[in-house]
Order: structure tokens, then C-alpha cells, then sequence
């Protein structure tokens, strides 16, 4: 079932989840529905909070990119499509030695604002799945950036906190038009 994507301006955005403890049924159908309204938005990832829950939980499929990066998950490189889509609940990221790499990124929650961000291009993410069996994955590129962006959600960081001074003037006007369509009506 798709969900509602939240926009800007939503509270939830900024709340920092709470760690996942029941790895139970609903949480399988929660992840579940997470992937099929990512897909129906045409994204790459998507976080609990976008769809209203300040909970410790993500999805990521990049089945559909340029595979230009490179994964290991525990300690092996499955093919892509037994791993994804991919659910990570409770997330940590460890940043490994590594460029800084500027790329230009988006956000289901910013319809069409666009800004370039830079970010450590080689991460390790522990995580447990959907099961909540445990992980551990090392990834870079596009497969690490779009865990660093989904991992900022889970902790209320949004991309358009990580943009520099200039960027972040270039999408300012659209990010007062987003926020002022978004904003709750008075009571």
C-alpha cells in the first residue's frame, strides 16, 4: 500500500526516530509499504519519517541507477537484486577513510528542489533488517550516499541542512514556496 509522503515543513522531519524493539509483522508490512511508495515517487530511498514516524527505519533500492559504486555486505557482494530493496532499522555509520565528493541530490520531501551536497564518498553502516537480523555493509558512491542522506532523516537532518551558503541561496526561493504550501492552517 503507498503512503503519504510528508513535505517540508512537517514536524516529523525534525524528530530524531526512536530505535526499532518489535521486529514483528507490522513492522514487515510497515518496510514493505515504505518500498512501494518510494517506488511509486520514483525515489531511491525513503525514511519513517517521510511517511510519519519518528522511528529508526529506512529503505533503499538501486536497482534501477548506474551501478558506479561498489558494496560488501557481510563480507560478501551479492548481486544487487537479492539485496534490494533493502531495509535498515536502526542504522549506525561509521565514515571510512575516503574523498569528500560533491553530487547533486533530491528529496521525496522537497518535490523538485534539487542542490549539490558533499559528503564522504566510503561508509559502514550496521543495521538489522526487517527481521532484525543483524548487518553490516560498506558501500560508496551513490549506494552510500543515499544511506548518509535516509540515515540524516532518521536522526531529523535534512539535506537542505547539509547544503552550503550558496546552494542553499539558489533553492531558497523554492524552499519558502514548499514551506509555505505545507504550512498547518490556523485553528
Amino acid at each position: 500500500m503507498s503512503l503519504a509522503i510528508v513535505h517540508y515543513n512537517a514536524p516529523v522531519l525534525r524528530q530524531k526516530g526512536a530505535a526499532v524493539a518489535n521486529f514483528g509483522p507490522g513492522l514487515v508490512k510497515l518496510a514493505a509499504d515504505m518500498v512501494a511508495t518510494m517506488h511509486g515517487a520514483r525515489g531511491i530511498g525513503l525514511a519513517a519519517q517521510q511517511i510519519g514516524h519518528a522511528l529508526q527505519l529506512c529503505v533503499v533500492d538501486l536497482r534501477e541507477s548506474d551501478r558506479d559504486f561498489y558494496w560488501e555486505l557481510d563480507g560478501a557482494q551479492p548481486p544487487l537484486e537479492l539485496i534490494m530493496p533493502m531495509v535498515l532499522a536502526n542504522p549506525q555509520v561509521e565514515i571510512l577513510p575516503s574523498e569528500k565528493i560533491s553530487y547533486e541530490e533530491g528529496c521525496l520531501s522537497f518535490p523538485e528542489i534539487r542542490g549539490d551536497i558533499t559528503r564522504p564518498d566510503r561508509i559502514r553502516v550496521t543495521y538489522q533488517d526487517a527481521q532484525g537480523t543483524p548487518h553490516t555493509l560498506t558501500c560508496n558512491g551513490l549506494f552510500g550516499r543515499c544511506i548518509q542522506h535516509e540515515v540524516d532523516h532518521l536522526n531529523g537532518t535534512l539535506f537542505i541542512d547539509r547544503m552550503d551558503k550558496g546552494v542553499r541561496r539558489s533553492v531558497e526561493r523554492a524552499i519558502k514556496k514548499l514551506a509555505e504550501q505545507t504550512k498547518s492552517p490556523a485553528c
